[in-house]
Protein backbone atom coordinates (compact mmCIF):
# COMPACT_ATOMS: atom_id res chain seq x y z
CA UNK A 1 0.00 0.00 0.00
CA UNK A 2 1.47 3.45 -0.66
CA UNK A 3 2.99 5.59 2.26
CA UNK A 4 1.70 8.90 0.30
CA UNK A 5 -2.27 8.25 0.83
CA UNK A 6 -1.37 8.14 5.05
CA UNK A 7 0.63 11.50 5.10
CA UNK A 8 -2.57 12.77 3.56
CA UNK A 9 -4.05 14.73 6.23
CA UNK A 10 -8.06 14.27 5.16
CA UNK A 11 -6.97 10.36 6.15
CA UNK A 12 -8.58 10.92 9.33
CA UNK A 13 -8.39 11.45 13.21
CA UNK A 14 -5.50 9.49 14.52
CA UNK A 15 -5.43 7.57 17.67
CA UNK A 16 -3.53 6.80 20.72
CA UNK A 17 -2.70 3.77 22.13
CA UNK A 18 -0.87 3.19 25.77
CA UNK A 19 -0.81 0.17 26.98
CA UNK A 20 -0.35 -1.28 30.60
CA UNK A 21 2.81 -2.12 32.43
CA UNK A 22 2.40 -0.73 36.16
CA UNK A 23 5.71 1.52 37.22
CA UNK A 24 6.70 0.75 33.39
CA UNK A 25 4.03 3.17 31.67
CA UNK A 26 6.35 5.82 32.80
CA UNK A 27 8.72 5.22 29.07
CA UNK A 28 5.22 6.83 27.73
CA UNK A 29 6.02 9.79 28.95
CA UNK A 30 9.06 10.37 27.77
CA UNK A 31 7.52 9.52 24.29
CA UNK A 32 5.27 12.34 24.74
CA UNK A 33 7.58 14.75 25.26
CA UNK A 34 9.54 13.87 22.64
CA UNK A 35 6.25 14.35 20.50
CA UNK A 36 5.57 17.80 21.92
CA UNK A 37 9.36 18.92 21.24
CA UNK A 38 8.95 17.29 17.70
CA UNK A 39 5.51 19.00 17.07
CA UNK A 40 7.07 22.87 18.41
CA UNK A 41 9.98 22.45 16.31
CA UNK A 42 8.17 21.63 13.27
CA UNK A 43 6.05 25.49 13.56
CA UNK A 44 2.84 23.40 14.63
CA UNK A 45 0.64 26.22 16.56
CA UNK A 46 -2.50 24.72 17.52
CA UNK A 47 -2.56 24.10 21.13
CA UNK A 48 -5.36 20.96 20.64
CA UNK A 49 -4.01 17.48 21.30
CA UNK A 50 -2.82 15.43 17.65
CA UNK A 51 -4.74 12.80 19.24
CA UNK A 52 -8.63 12.81 18.47
CA UNK A 53 -9.28 9.25 20.30
CA UNK A 54 -7.06 8.22 22.79
CA UNK A 55 -7.40 4.49 24.56
CA UNK A 56 -5.52 3.34 27.43
CA UNK A 57 -5.14 0.11 29.47
CA UNK A 58 -3.66 -0.50 33.13
CA UNK A 59 -1.48 2.05 33.62
CA UNK A 60 -1.74 3.25 30.34
CA UNK A 61 -5.55 4.13 30.91
CA UNK A 62 -4.30 6.75 33.67
CA UNK A 63 -1.80 8.52 30.66
CA UNK A 64 -4.71 8.16 28.39
CA UNK A 65 -7.41 9.57 30.91
CA UNK A 66 -4.44 12.34 32.44
CA UNK A 67 -4.49 13.56 28.29
CA UNK A 68 -7.90 13.41 27.22
CA UNK A 69 -8.72 15.87 30.53
CA UNK A 70 -6.22 18.28 28.91
CA UNK A 71 -6.93 18.20 25.00
CA UNK A 72 -7.24 21.51 24.39
CA UNK A 73 -3.27 22.19 25.63
CA UNK A 74 -1.26 18.94 24.43
CA UNK A 75 1.48 20.65 25.79
CA UNK A 76 0.24 21.16 29.56
CA UNK A 77 -1.10 17.93 29.40
CA UNK A 78 2.55 15.94 28.76
CA UNK A 79 4.23 18.71 31.26
CA UNK A 80 1.33 16.95 33.92
CA UNK A 81 2.21 13.42 32.85
CA UNK A 82 6.14 14.13 33.22
CA UNK A 83 6.02 15.93 36.15
CA UNK A 84 3.93 13.19 37.93
CA UNK A 85 5.96 10.49 36.86
CA UNK A 86 9.19 12.15 37.14
CA UNK A 87 8.72 13.35 40.89
CA UNK A 88 6.43 9.65 41.63
CA UNK A 89 6.90 7.87 44.90
CA UNK A 90 5.20 4.78 45.85
CA UNK A 91 3.23 6.69 48.79
CA UNK A 92 1.67 8.25 46.30
CA UNK A 93 0.45 5.13 44.70
CA UNK A 94 0.10 2.20 47.63
CA UNK A 95 0.26 1.42 51.49
CA UNK A 96 2.63 -1.36 52.28
CA UNK A 97 2.36 -0.97 55.90
CA UNK A 98 -0.21 -3.77 56.43
CA UNK A 99 2.67 -6.14 55.62
CA UNK A 100 3.58 -8.01 58.16
CA UNK A 101 6.52 -7.61 59.92
CA UNK A 102 7.16 -11.59 59.93
CA UNK A 103 7.34 -11.59 55.62
CA UNK A 104 11.25 -10.08 56.07
CA UNK A 105 12.83 -13.42 54.38
CA UNK A 106 10.32 -14.81 53.22
CA UNK A 107 9.78 -15.09 49.52
CA UNK A 108 6.43 -14.28 48.01
CA UNK A 109 2.86 -13.68 49.83
CA UNK A 110 2.12 -16.96 48.76
CA UNK A 111 4.78 -18.58 50.93
CA UNK A 112 3.65 -17.27 54.10
CA UNK A 113 2.24 -20.09 55.40
CA UNK A 114 2.21 -19.21 59.11
CA UNK A 115 -0.09 -16.28 57.93
CA UNK A 116 -2.45 -17.88 56.38
CA UNK A 117 -4.89 -18.53 59.33
CA UNK A 118 -4.74 -14.20 59.90
CA UNK A 119 -5.25 -13.71 56.41
CA UNK A 120 -8.39 -15.66 56.20
CA UNK A 121 -10.02 -14.05 59.30
CA UNK A 122 -8.89 -10.81 57.81
CA UNK A 123 -10.38 -11.46 54.18
CA UNK A 124 -7.93 -9.05 52.65
CA UNK A 125 -8.63 -7.79 49.19
CA UNK A 126 -5.13 -7.44 47.68
CA UNK A 127 -1.29 -7.33 48.90
CA UNK A 128 -1.00 -3.40 48.70
CA UNK A 129 -4.17 -0.49 48.97
CA UNK A 130 -4.16 1.41 46.37
CA UNK A 131 -6.12 4.71 47.97
CA UNK A 132 -3.01 6.78 47.64
CA UNK A 133 -2.98 6.07 43.85
CA UNK A 134 -7.07 7.14 43.85
CA UNK A 135 -6.27 10.45 45.38
CA UNK A 136 -3.47 10.98 43.23
CA UNK A 137 -5.83 10.78 40.28
CA UNK A 138 -8.80 13.18 41.66
CA UNK A 139 -5.66 15.99 42.25
CA UNK A 140 -4.07 15.08 38.09
CA UNK A 141 -6.73 13.38 36.37
CA UNK A 142 -9.80 16.02 35.61
CA UNK A 143 -11.85 13.83 34.04
CA UNK A 144 -14.92 16.51 34.69
CA UNK A 145 -13.76 18.27 31.61
CA UNK A 146 -13.73 15.50 29.19
CA UNK A 147 -17.49 17.05 28.27
CA UNK A 148 -16.83 20.02 27.71
CA UNK A 149 -13.41 19.40 25.59
CA UNK A 150 -16.09 16.47 23.20
CA UNK A 151 -18.19 19.50 22.52
CA UNK A 152 -15.70 22.25 21.49
CA UNK A 153 -13.85 18.96 18.98
CA UNK A 154 -10.77 18.89 21.18
CA UNK A 155 -11.54 15.52 22.19
CA UNK A 156 -13.71 12.79 19.89
CA UNK A 157 -13.26 9.50 22.11
CA UNK A 158 -11.97 8.27 25.40
CA UNK A 159 -11.78 4.66 26.12
CA UNK A 160 -10.39 2.30 28.52
CA UNK A 161 -10.49 -1.27 29.73
CA UNK A 162 -10.82 -3.40 32.45
CA UNK A 163 -11.61 -7.19 33.14
CA UNK A 164 -14.52 -8.71 34.52
CA UNK A 165 -14.13 -10.62 37.38
CA UNK A 166 -17.61 -12.09 37.85
CA UNK A 167 -17.74 -12.77 33.87
CA UNK A 168 -14.25 -13.30 32.90
CA UNK A 169 -15.44 -11.51 29.97
CA UNK A 170 -13.19 -8.43 28.91
CA UNK A 171 -14.85 -4.74 29.05
CA UNK A 172 -14.01 -1.40 26.77
CA UNK A 173 -15.33 1.36 28.47
CA UNK A 174 -15.82 4.10 26.50
CA UNK A 175 -17.03 7.96 26.26
CA UNK A 176 -17.78 9.66 22.58
CA UNK A 177 -18.63 13.00 21.37
CA UNK A 178 -20.77 11.57 18.73
CA UNK A 179 -23.15 8.24 19.10
CA UNK A 180 -20.75 5.25 18.55
CA UNK A 181 -22.66 1.24 18.21
CA UNK A 182 -21.84 -0.72 21.24
CA UNK A 183 -19.28 -3.70 19.99
CA UNK A 184 -19.48 -7.00 20.96
CA UNK A 185 -16.75 -9.95 19.92
CA UNK A 186 -16.12 -13.21 21.73
CA UNK A 187 -15.40 -12.55 25.41
CA UNK A 188 -15.58 -8.63 24.66
CA UNK A 189 -17.86 -6.29 25.08
CA UNK A 190 -17.74 -2.34 24.85
CA UNK A 191 -19.80 -0.30 27.17
CA UNK A 192 -20.26 2.99 26.39
CA UNK A 193 -20.68 5.95 29.46
CA UNK A 194 -19.28 8.63 31.22
CA UNK A 195 -15.42 7.20 32.13
CA UNK A 196 -14.74 7.88 35.93
CA UNK A 197 -11.55 7.43 37.89
CA UNK A 198 -13.58 4.33 39.14
CA UNK A 199 -12.87 2.97 35.94
CA UNK A 200 -9.43 4.13 35.97
CA UNK A 201 -8.66 2.44 39.28
CA UNK A 202 -10.19 -0.83 37.65
CA UNK A 203 -8.25 -0.51 34.39
CA UNK A 204 -4.88 -0.30 36.74
CA UNK A 205 -5.58 -3.20 39.12
CA UNK A 206 -3.24 -5.60 39.15
CA UNK A 207 -4.32 -8.66 39.89
CA UNK A 208 -3.46 -9.63 43.66
CA UNK A 209 -1.34 -6.53 43.99
CA UNK A 210 -4.09 -3.95 44.07
CA UNK A 211 -7.59 -4.44 44.98
CA UNK A 212 -10.79 -4.88 42.56
CA UNK A 213 -12.75 -1.67 41.95
CA UNK A 214 -16.63 -1.83 41.44
CA UNK A 215 -18.40 -0.29 38.55
CA UNK A 216 -21.71 0.72 37.95
CA UNK A 217 -23.40 -0.64 34.95
CA UNK A 218 -25.50 0.55 32.93
CA UNK A 219 -28.71 -0.95 34.62
CA UNK A 220 -27.55 0.48 37.77
CA UNK A 221 -25.87 -2.96 39.68
CA UNK A 222 -21.93 -2.78 40.27
CA UNK A 223 -20.19 -5.69 39.20
CA UNK A 224 -16.08 -5.98 40.26
CA UNK A 225 -13.28 -5.29 37.30
CA UNK A 226 -9.21 -5.56 37.35
CA UNK A 227 -6.49 -4.86 35.29
CA UNK A 228 -7.67 -4.70 31.79
CA UNK A 229 -4.29 -6.45 30.22
CA UNK A 230 -5.96 -9.59 31.41
CA UNK A 231 -8.07 -11.05 28.57
CA UNK A 232 -6.92 -8.41 25.98
CA UNK A 233 -6.85 -9.76 23.39
CA UNK A 234 -7.20 -6.98 20.66
CA UNK A 235 -5.81 -3.78 22.18
CA UNK A 236 -5.94 -1.74 18.44
CA UNK A 237 -9.53 -2.79 18.52
CA UNK A 238 -10.48 0.18 20.57
CA UNK A 239 -8.92 2.93 18.57
CA UNK A 240 -10.39 1.58 15.64
CA UNK A 241 -13.53 0.88 16.63
CA UNK A 242 -14.32 4.66 17.38
CA UNK A 243 -12.77 5.67 14.09
CA UNK A 244 -9.52 6.40 13.95
CA UNK A 245 -7.65 6.19 10.65
CA UNK A 246 -4.35 6.26 11.99
CA UNK A 247 -3.04 4.28 15.51
CA UNK A 248 0.40 5.39 17.29
CA UNK A 249 0.98 2.57 19.63
CA UNK A 250 3.51 3.49 22.39
CA UNK A 251 4.42 0.30 24.71
CA UNK A 252 5.78 -0.70 28.06
CA UNK A 253 8.13 -3.46 26.94
CA UNK A 254 10.00 -4.86 23.59
CA UNK A 255 8.29 -6.09 21.40
CA UNK A 256 10.85 -9.29 20.57
CA UNK A 257 13.96 -9.81 21.51
CA UNK A 258 16.81 -10.15 19.42
CA UNK A 259 17.47 -13.83 17.96
CA UNK A 260 19.86 -15.40 20.56
CA UNK A 261 19.33 -12.68 23.21
CA UNK A 262 19.05 -14.04 27.07
CA UNK A 263 17.00 -12.11 29.62
CA UNK A 264 19.44 -10.80 32.64
CA UNK A 265 17.38 -13.55 35.23
CA UNK A 266 17.68 -16.93 32.39
CA UNK A 267 19.98 -18.49 35.47
CA UNK A 268 19.80 -22.04 36.20
CA UNK A 269 18.47 -23.52 38.59
CA UNK A 270 14.83 -23.81 39.97
CA UNK A 271 13.21 -20.27 39.40
CA UNK A 272 12.28 -18.56 42.21
CA UNK A 273 8.49 -17.46 42.69
CA UNK A 274 9.67 -13.79 42.04
CA UNK A 275 10.75 -15.06 38.79
CA UNK A 276 7.43 -16.99 37.94
CA UNK A 277 5.23 -14.10 39.10
CA UNK A 278 7.49 -11.58 36.83
CA UNK A 279 7.14 -13.99 33.99
CA UNK A 280 3.00 -14.24 34.65
CA UNK A 281 2.97 -10.72 34.76
CA UNK A 282 4.84 -10.08 31.51
CA UNK A 283 2.07 -12.42 29.55
CA UNK A 284 -0.58 -10.70 30.97
CA UNK A 285 0.81 -6.88 29.82
CA UNK A 286 3.28 -7.64 27.59
CA UNK A 287 2.63 -10.21 25.05
CA UNK A 288 -1.32 -9.22 23.44
CA UNK A 289 -0.11 -5.80 21.56
CA UNK A 290 2.88 -7.66 19.92
CA UNK A 291 0.20 -10.55 18.64
CA UNK A 292 -2.56 -8.01 17.68
CA UNK A 293 0.40 -5.90 15.50
CA UNK A 294 1.54 -9.64 13.92
CA UNK A 295 -2.13 -10.44 13.11
CA UNK A 296 -2.32 -6.97 11.39
CA UNK A 297 0.37 -7.39 9.66
CA UNK A 298 -0.77 -10.73 8.61
CA UNK A 299 -4.06 -9.54 7.53
CA UNK A 300 -2.14 -6.85 4.99
CA UNK A 301 0.04 -9.71 3.60
CA UNK A 302 -3.27 -11.33 2.89
CA UNK A 303 -5.20 -8.62 1.57
CA UNK A 304 -2.16 -7.61 -0.69
CA UNK A 305 -2.60 -11.12 -2.15
CA UNK A 306 -5.81 -10.65 -3.23
CA UNK A 307 -6.85 -8.87 -6.70
CA UNK A 308 -8.70 -5.69 -5.63
CA UNK A 309 -12.11 -6.29 -6.51
CA UNK A 310 -12.06 -9.28 -3.88
CA UNK A 311 -10.53 -6.78 -1.50
CA UNK A 312 -13.06 -4.42 -1.77
CA UNK A 313 -15.47 -7.10 -0.78
CA UNK A 314 -13.41 -7.88 2.51
CA UNK A 315 -15.10 -5.73 5.28
CA UNK A 316 -11.22 -4.49 5.96
CA UNK A 317 -10.02 -1.44 5.94
CA UNK A 318 -6.43 0.21 5.86
CA UNK A 319 -4.92 1.83 8.95
CA UNK A 320 -1.33 2.96 9.24
CA UNK A 321 0.41 1.67 12.20
CA UNK A 322 3.17 3.40 14.05
CA UNK A 323 4.63 0.95 17.45
CA UNK A 324 7.14 2.78 19.15
CA UNK A 325 8.08 0.44 22.11
CA UNK A 326 11.54 0.23 24.70
CA UNK A 327 14.35 -0.29 23.11
CA UNK A 328 15.99 -2.09 26.49
CA UNK A 329 15.12 -4.42 28.69
CA UNK A 330 13.07 -3.03 31.19
CA UNK A 331 13.76 -5.48 33.85
CA UNK A 332 17.32 -4.86 33.52
CA UNK A 333 16.85 -1.42 33.87
CA UNK A 334 14.85 -2.07 37.09
CA UNK A 335 17.40 -4.32 38.75
CA UNK A 336 19.73 -1.27 39.05
CA UNK A 337 16.75 0.53 41.38
CA UNK A 338 15.36 -2.85 43.31
CA UNK A 339 16.55 -0.99 46.87
CA UNK A 340 14.00 1.77 45.99
CA UNK A 341 10.75 -0.84 47.00
CA UNK A 342 9.50 -1.01 50.01
CA UNK A 343 11.35 -3.13 52.83
CA UNK A 344 8.08 -5.72 53.02
CA UNK A 345 7.90 -6.06 49.11
CA UNK A 346 11.57 -6.16 48.56
CA UNK A 347 11.10 -9.56 51.11
CA UNK A 348 8.47 -11.12 49.71
CA UNK A 349 9.92 -10.95 46.22
CA UNK A 350 12.86 -12.46 47.82
CA UNK A 351 15.39 -9.42 47.73
CA UNK A 352 15.60 -8.08 50.45
CA UNK A 353 18.97 -5.38 51.57
CA UNK A 354 22.20 -7.27 50.48
CA UNK A 355 20.26 -9.71 48.75
CA UNK A 356 22.77 -11.33 45.90
CA UNK A 357 23.16 -10.46 42.15
CA UNK A 358 21.03 -13.15 41.15
CA UNK A 359 18.26 -12.76 43.53
CA UNK A 360 17.70 -9.28 42.63
CA UNK A 361 17.98 -10.29 38.68
CA UNK A 362 15.44 -12.92 39.52
CA UNK A 363 12.95 -10.70 41.35
CA UNK A 364 13.19 -7.17 38.57
CA UNK A 365 10.90 -8.22 36.17
CA UNK A 366 8.11 -7.86 38.96
CA UNK A 367 9.88 -5.70 40.90
CA UNK A 368 9.68 -3.64 37.81
CA UNK A 369 5.96 -3.38 37.73
CA UNK A 370 5.92 -1.76 41.44
CA UNK A 371 8.89 0.13 40.98
CA UNK A 372 7.13 3.50 41.21
CA UNK A 373 10.29 5.43 42.11
CA UNK A 374 11.46 8.48 40.61
CA UNK A 375 15.08 7.05 39.99
CA UNK A 376 13.35 3.98 37.88
CA UNK A 377 10.94 6.55 36.53
CA UNK A 378 12.96 9.22 34.94
CA UNK A 379 15.28 6.42 33.33
CA UNK A 380 12.16 4.95 31.74
CA UNK A 381 11.26 8.55 30.65
CA UNK A 382 14.79 8.93 29.10
CA UNK A 383 14.50 5.98 27.68
CA UNK A 384 10.95 6.83 26.06
CA UNK A 385 12.69 10.44 24.85
CA UNK A 386 15.31 8.74 23.37
CA UNK A 387 13.19 5.78 21.02
CA UNK A 388 11.07 8.55 20.28
CA UNK A 389 13.72 10.70 18.76
CA UNK A 390 15.34 7.80 16.57
CA UNK A 391 11.63 7.02 15.30
CA UNK A 392 11.63 10.98 14.77
CA UNK A 393 11.20 10.85 10.73
CA UNK A 394 8.61 8.28 11.10
CA UNK A 395 6.71 10.32 13.49
CA UNK A 396 6.73 13.60 11.29
CA UNK A 397 5.14 12.09 8.28
CA UNK A 398 2.89 10.29 10.05
CA UNK A 399 1.75 13.44 12.39
CA UNK A 400 2.18 15.46 8.71
CA UNK A 401 4.40 17.80 10.76
CA UNK A 402 6.55 17.75 7.32
CA UNK A 403 5.87 17.46 3.82
CA UNK A 404 8.72 15.52 2.27
CA UNK A 405 8.27 12.03 1.80
CA UNK A 406 10.53 10.07 4.17
CA UNK A 407 11.37 6.78 3.87
CA UNK A 408 9.51 4.09 5.48
CA UNK A 409 12.07 2.65 8.87
CA UNK A 410 11.45 -0.01 11.21
CA UNK A 411 8.68 0.03 13.07
CA UNK A 412 5.87 1.24 11.15
CA UNK A 413 3.21 -0.72 9.40
CA UNK A 414 0.69 -0.65 7.24
CA UNK A 415 -1.45 -2.23 8.18
CA UNK A 416 -5.54 -3.27 7.85
CA UNK A 417 -8.30 -4.19 9.94
CA UNK A 418 -11.85 -5.01 10.49
CA UNK A 419 -14.21 -3.30 12.34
Amino acid sequence: MPSQAYTDRSAGPIGLLLTGGGARAAYQAGVLQAISELRGAAGEQAATSPFAIITGTSAGAINAAALASHADDFQQAVNVLADVWAHIQPQQVYRSAALPAEAQGWRMLFGLVRLLGRWRRQHPRSLLDNAPLAELLRRVVPLHRVPMLMATGHLQALAVSASNYSSGEHYTFYQSAQRVAPWLRSQRIAVPGTITHAHLLASSAIPFVFPASDIAMPDGHAEYFGDGSMRQAAPLSAALHLGAERILAIGAGRLQEPQGAQAPNMLTGYPSLAQIAGHAMSSIFLDTLAADVERMRHVNQTLASLPPAARANTGLRPVELLVIAPSERIDVIASRHAAALPAGLRSMMGCPRGSSERETAQASALASYLLFDSGFTQELMALGHADAMRQRDELLVFFGWEPAAIPSKTGRIHAAYTV
